[in-house]
């Protein structure tokens, strides 16, 4: 049988008509000082120098590994991802955002350890924005010098769904809103812990501001100081839907306002064992809001209000 041989033009369609094969999402990228961008990241040999690159070269759920200290710039985060900033990773953001941004689906955790996120007084920033997701771990870094808020956990999933805030060993100071505000106008509920967070000279509202009109919020704050704000120390605020807020060990002192604060209701703000003093206030109930207190605590010092909260609470 005689071969039959294709015109040149008509291979030529064929080969350049195959669809191009994708880069292979990486577990584990890598990013430094001296890293290029047009690297593929996989290895510290080919780093990247940018946490945006090296996220778009990441598969979901993988991590960014950080070699040396940089500014590595801002990052918006869609999925899954751990950031290992080994606390010389510096991030900053660019004029009205946010250093990071989270945008993620439901379900999707993003975890943050040792970073130091400066907003270097830029208008109209955010150290961590959260939009959407799973949940934010933030351990071991700083976050300072932004215009508006250190960290804004504020879930706009349209439907119900649970989100989880953790923040542990980080200092969020220096802000010019709120260290750290937790809230939401959706539905769906919001669990989180504080564990050793310093919130300090945040110089236009609250050290922890948590309030929110749908969504349930259920918060422990253990072993940290929320002191020297310009606004309260710690706010519990509600428009219909319960926050409850644990407050243990912890010192809440000289802040502008007042120290503990439970506003509207139903908002239930507990406190045992810590030391609340040189506030405007040391605590105050709004409307339906409560203060609970275990009897336990050192208040003392205020210009208004040393007394221990109403109704004592006892341990079971």
């Amino acid at each position: 049988m005689r071969n039959i041989a294709l015109p040149f033009t008509l291979l030529t369609v064929a080969v350049f008509s195959l669809p191009a094969v994708p880069a292979q999402a990486q577990a584990r990228t890598f990013v430094s000082a001296t890293g290029s961008d047009s690297n593929n990241c996989i290895n510290v040999a080919t780093p990247c120098r940018h946490l945006a690159a090296a996220y778009a070269a990441s598969a979901e759920g993988g991590e960014i590994f950080v070699l040396d200290p940089a500014n590595y710039g801002s990052l918006t985060v869609t999925g899954p991802i751990s950031i290992e900033g080994h606390g010389w990773a510096a991030i900053s953001p660019t004029s009205g955002n946010a250093a990071i941004t989270i945008n993620a689906g439901v379900g999707g955790i993003i975890n943050i350890t040792g970073v130091v996120l400066d907003g270097a007084a830029i208008t109209n920033t955010t150290g961590i924005q959260y939009n959407s997701g799973g949940g934010l771990t933030v351990r071991d870094s700083v976050i300072r010098n932004f215009t508006h808020d250190g960290i804004t956990f504020a879930p706009n999933n349209t439907s119900s769904t649970l989100n989880q805030l953790r923040v542990s060993n980080t200092l969020v100071s220096d802000n010019g809103g709120n260290g750290i505000a937790i809230g939401s106008m959706f539905p769906g509920t919001t669990i989180g812990d504080l564990d050793g967070v310093t919130m300090d000279n945040n110089g236009g509202g609250d050290g922890l501001h948590v309030m929110s009109l749908s969504q349930a919020i259920n918060l422990t704050v253990s072993d940290s100081v929320s002191a020297n704000n310009a606004g309260s120390g710690i706010v519990a605020a509600s428009g219909g839907v319960p926050i409850n807020v644990m407050v243990r060990n912890c010192t809440v002192a000289n802040n502008g306002s007042i120290g503990l604060q439970a506003a509207a209701g139903p908002a239930t703000l507990r406190v045992t064992r810590s030391t609340i003093t040189g506030n405007g206030t040391g605590w105050s109930n709004i409307g339906l809001g409560v203060v609970l207190s275990y009897g336990d605590n050192n208040i003392d010092g205020n210009t208004n209000v040393n007394t221990e909260p109403p109704n004592p609470l006892t341990y079971k």
